[in-house]
């Protein structure tokens, strides 16, 4: 059979995204290594290829499945119409994040299946039921309109990491030249845990995972960095110093195979300053930035949304950072409730710990998460393609326009000249003027962001 799995693009609405980084498909290519041999897979990445309908025509696939966020819901349904057109008999499949936790926004006369939580068994099931010519019914881990409790999230949490094959990279091969974050570039992926202990009330990841903290084993992890050819490595983990004497495993089997790669991994404030000695030993084998969620400059706010951590934590964190040589992605939450008084704090707060990157999200409360489940009647805007943490989707208090004017000036000015500098000088000079161009596109669209608002 023929499969074609594809990565799809942003909307037009949305902003960000792929304009500011952009990481590979691992979720696919972990799809594409659990189908069946003899079956030939291809792996389509609209946010570098726009031919879809070209792909359609040269490839005919005999099933197409797409992963998708929230933000990406109106452009799968978009697709799976596109390939029904095509040809109706194609069978369109649909997984990912926003499957998972709200398989229902898939209810489509073009879409056959919805494919809830990990899906590799899921989709090797579908694949051979289909080879076979056999009914697609009762296929745990799938959702579809005619089984509408069938199955939920809660329900295909429990499984076990080391169970699923290595990702099939070599399905990415003419596109990762393209992946990167910021200056790290080519970048590739790697997942060693799923899930996070705690329960911050604008994330779903921890009930996705069930509540649980799920952990690769480190030989395994070791033995696919092995086989990676990128010089630069993004753990995409929902955390990845939750469990620290496995992470310091980890890093001793990294260090005995002679592995040298450049490492960028998310770690908690509280989590780093638990464990300075293995930051220390992270830097020494490779280890060269911490995605860290601040998110505030106020203990309030910290608590409001159950992040369980505080600013002292906070600073801690980024001075211990500082001292190791490792930088700092730091990440901010603008509530929709600052006033020009909280804007001006944060700014100064940013400055105050020297940071010379930092990336600021409007609160966005998305499906399957505590929040959105508080605030659902209170949205103003209910369109998914706004959903991409630049749009505010509730009432501000500021007026809007007041509101994304401030935005604009703390995401140009929220650091110093001299430590955006200092982080300039990490790029390539070649890729200076691409950079200069994509973020005067950023700046000006997010300047007139709240004209959104007047539609």
């Amino acid at each position: 059979m023929r499969i074609l799995l594809v990565e799809p693009h942003k909307p037009g609405l949305s902003i960000g995204g792929e304009d500011v980084f952009m990481f590979e498909p691992l979720a696919l290519e972990y799809i594409a290594a659990g189908v069946p041999e003899g079956n030939d897979v291809k792996i389509l990445d609209l946010r570098i290829d726009r031919d879809f309908h070209g792909t359609l025509e040269r490839f005919n696939p005999h099933i197409v499945g797409i992963t998708a966020y929230t933000v990406h819901v109106n452009v799968v349904r978009q697709l799976c119409a596109q390939v029904k057109a095509f040809d109706d008999q194609i069978l369109t499949v649909v997984g990912g994040h926003h499957a998972t936790v709200k398989p229902e926004d898939f209810d489509s006369p073009s879409i056959d299946l919805t494919v809830i939580g990990e899906g590799v068994f899921a989709f090797r099931e579908i694949v051979e039921r289909s080879d076979r010519g056999e009914e697609l019914a009762n296929i745990h881990g799938v959702y579809s309109p005619n089984q509408p409790n069938a199955i939920t999230f809660e329900k295909v949490s429990n499984i076990e990491l080391d169970s699923l094959p290595f990702p099939n990279r070599k399905l990415t091969a003419k596109y990762r030249e393209h992946y990167y974050s910021e200056w790290m570039k080519p970048l590739a992926s790697i997942r060693t845990s799923k899930g996070c202990p705690y329960r911050c009330k604008f994330c779903a990841q921890w009930k996705v995972a069930g509540g649980r903290y799920l952990k690769r084993d480190p030989h395994k992890v070791v033995a696919e960095l092995a086989g990676i050819e990128e010089e630069f490595i993004f753990f995409a983990d929902d955390e990845s110093l939750i469990d620290a004497p496995r992470m310091m495993t980890l890093a001793r089997l990294i260090q005995e195979a002679g592995i040298q790669k450049r490492y960028f991994l998310y770690g908690r404030s509280d989590t780093i300053t638990d464990n300075p000695d293995l930051l220390k030993f992270w830097r020494e084998i490779g280890l060269e930035r911490v995605f860290i969620g601040l998110e505030s400059f106020q203990d309030e706010d910290l608590e409001s949304i159950r992040k369980k951590s505080t600013i002292a934590q906070n600073n801690a964190a980024v001075r211990i950072l500082h001292e190791l040589g490792i930088d700092i992605y730091a990440s901010f939450i603008i509530q929709p409730g600052f006033t020009h008084a909280d804007f001006a704090a944060l700014r100064r707060y940013c400055r105050k710990l020297e940071l010379n990157f930092a990336s600021f999200a409007v609160l966005t409360p998305l499906p399957g998460t505590d929040l959105y489940a508080e605030v659902e009647d209170r949205l103003i805007i209910r369109n998914y393609d706004c959903f991409d943490f630049i749009h505010t989707l509730l009432p501000t208090t500021l007026p809007i326009k007041d509101f994304y004017r401030e935005y604009w000036k703390i995401q140009k000015y929220g650091l110093s000249l001299i430590k955006q500098l200092s982080f300039l000088r990490k790029y390539p000079p070649r890729e200076l003027p691409r950079l200069w161009v994509k973020s005067n596109q950023f700046y000006d669209r997010l300047k007139l962001t709240y004209r959104d608002y007047e539609l």
